[in-house]
């Protein structure tokens, strides 16, 4: 017994899709990855540790923790103090895929490291889709409190150019005397 879903889907390749599936987690990882692009425009130029600060919410830190040309590592967070020592939570380890445009969660640490994931066995799936699915709704609530990571604006002297009266100008600066 088809139904009209089951109809619309066929000719697709989605009539065999596990909705939890390896095919679905990639599509996860892509979304993801989206929503981390709309949170930090440019990672290239983002330096190794930031802090997205907004008034009445907690801090979001994120720290580079590796940088290739086709991957980039990095941790994201909140901090708490508690009692003498600070606390992450979440604690996430992400890696972006920049030529498959993904986003993974490679470790994470929920509700007080009473979840801890610090090696997630390649065929663990439900663990992935856990961890994915969780990294998705907090992106989103980061995104929709207003949180972001711009790229300070630093001028890159290499793109100067040099005035071509340069000599005019230094001579202008230079007392006369000396």
């Amino acid at each position: 017994m088809n139904t009209s879903k089951q109809k619309w889907l066929s000719g697709y390749g989605c009539e065999d899709v596990d909705p939890r599936g390896f095919v679905s987690l990639m599509d996860l990882y892509e979304n993801n990855y989206m929503r981390l692009r709309r949170l930090v425009p440019d990672l290239s130029k983002l330096p190794d540790s930031s802090v997205s600060r907004l008034p009445g919410c907690l801090s979001l830190h994120l720290s580079i923790l590796d940088r290739t040309r086709f991957t980039t590592t990095l941790s994201l967070t909140y901090y708490f103090e508690e009692k003498d020592r600070r606390v992450s939570e979440p604690a996430l380890t992400v890696r972006v895929y920049h030529d498959a445009n993904q986003l993974e969660v490679l470790t994470g640490h929920l509700q007080h490291g009473r979840q801890q994931y610090d090696h997630i066995p390649e065929k663990a799936i439900k663990i992935k889709w856990k961890l994915n699915r969780f990294l998705y709704k907090w992106l989103g609530y980061c995104l929709y409190l207003g949180h972001h990571f711009p790229v300070s604006e630093i001028p890159d002297r290499s793109e100067k150019k040099l005035p071509d009266n340069l000599v005019d100008i230094i001579g202008r600066i230079t007392p006369k005397d000396a």
